[in-house]
Parts: structure tokens; sequence; C-alpha cells
């Protein structure tokens, strides 16, 4: 499957349902964003079997604020508790890990061990893992047209995209959303213009390298047209 030309370089994935997959198990939400975090740990292992160059991870929007401040402040151990146990492994297997997001208003501590991953990572040449921290869309749209008015300049798409988190990284060939939910809730909506969509009805928490196969050849049999005509 890896010499397959038609597999995505660049899959951005909106991690839903972890939540859910806990409460029919009688668990914490918490107990299954810690699966959540299993669950990306088994996608970016599987990442090079199938040739994709770039992960994004939908970790954390701007209005996950509104949840119940339990839970986002459990959200941010797992996170900083995800980054302390697998930074020295992801920078040995060459991992380069970016953030798009405004993080600084996460907890400072928290921000301190993204800034540790960003530098230690920075130089690595394999597989990039993109993580959406704090991120929204619509922010990031506003953000980046405010740069540009600042600067003075007439407004191209081209100078929008050069604003955004994202500038550095090539917009993403597919998306996928697990949980059964149909929308993009607020994510990468520049960059997904001409993004493949895939929806599936397994929970993250269950999402495994099958899922990601069967995704993957999905995307496969699309032909993509970037709104031209039929062949």
């Amino acid at each position: 499957m890896k010499s397959n030309k038609n597999f995505p370089s660049h899959v951005a994935i909106i991690m839903d349902g972890n939540g859910r997959w806990a409460t029919r198990r009688k668990m914490s939400r918490l107990a299954g964003h810690r699966q959540g975090v299993e669950a990306i740990k088994r996608i970016i292992a599987c990442a090079g079997d199938f040739d994709i160059k770039i992960l994004t991870f939908f970790a954390f929007s701007t209005e996950n604020w509104k949840r119940d401040k339990a839970e986002v402040d459990g959200i941010f151990d797992i996170v900083r508790s995800y980054l302390d146990g697998s930074l020295e492994e992801l920078d040995k297997n060459n991992v380069k890990i970016t953030v798009m997001g405004d993080i600084t208003r996460l907890p400072q501590d928290l921000c301190r061990h993204i800034n540790l991953a960003l530098a230690k990572t920075q130089n690595n040449t394999g597989l990039i893992v993109n993580l959406a921290i704090n991120y929204g869309a619509r922010d990031e749209i506003v953000r980046a047209v405010n740069m540009l008015i600042d600067e003075g300049e007439q407004i191209s798409a081209d100078d929008i995209s050069a604003k955004l988190y994202s500038k550095d990284l090539p917009d993403p060939d597919f998306i996928i959303r697990t949980s059964g939910e149909k929308r993009l809730s607020n994510f990468m909506l520049y960059q997904a213009a001409y993004s493949e969509l895939y929806f599936t009805k397994v929970f993250w928490p269950s999402f495994g390298k099958r899922h990601l196969k069967r995704a993957l050849k999905n995307y496969s049999r699309r032909e993509r047209r970037y709104g031209g005509n039929h062949k």
C-alpha cells in the first residue's frame, strides 16, 4: 500500500468522540481523552506505512474553553503528559512537531512544554506532527487579515495563506472526522477548500491502523479536480 501514488501526503484529523466513548463504558470523560492520546500514538506509529508526510491533529479548539473547567484542565494535563512521555521517542524517530493556534492563552507550564517540543524537533526531517491547540479557523483568518492590514498591503489569497498558522505546510489533502459527526467545526476552513472529506462512526479512542487504511483506500478511489472538469 505504501507505493500507492493516490494516497494523501497531508492527513488532518478531527478527533471526535472521546467523551461518548468513555460514557458508553461508564468511564470519565478524561479517561476518554487519555485513550484518545493512545489513538494519536497508534496513527503516528503507522503513518510511515502509508507514506503520510504530515499529520494534523485537532487537539483543542477555541470553543473548547466552554467546557467544564475540570475537563479543560484535565485535557491540558494529558497534553503535558503526552509531551513529557513521548518527546524523546518522537525526536529519536525524526518526527518534527509543529503547532497551530494561539498557545499564549494556555497555562504557562504547558506553553513551556510545547515550546520545548518545537525547539527540540525543529531540525527533524521526517513525519510532521502538527498539533492544533487553542485553534479556530475563523480566528485564524481574522488574525491573518489583521496582520496584513497592519502591513498596509492590498490583500490577495496568497497573502492570507502566508499569514495562517499553517503557512509552512501544504493544505490538507484529506480530512478525517471520527464519531459520526459530519461537519468541520471551525477546523482549517481556509485550507480545506479542496480537501477530500471522510466521516466515520468510529469514536476516536477506538480508531487504529485498520480504520486509517480503510479511509485511505476510500481516498485513493477519488479523483481530485480542484474545481476543474472530469477528464
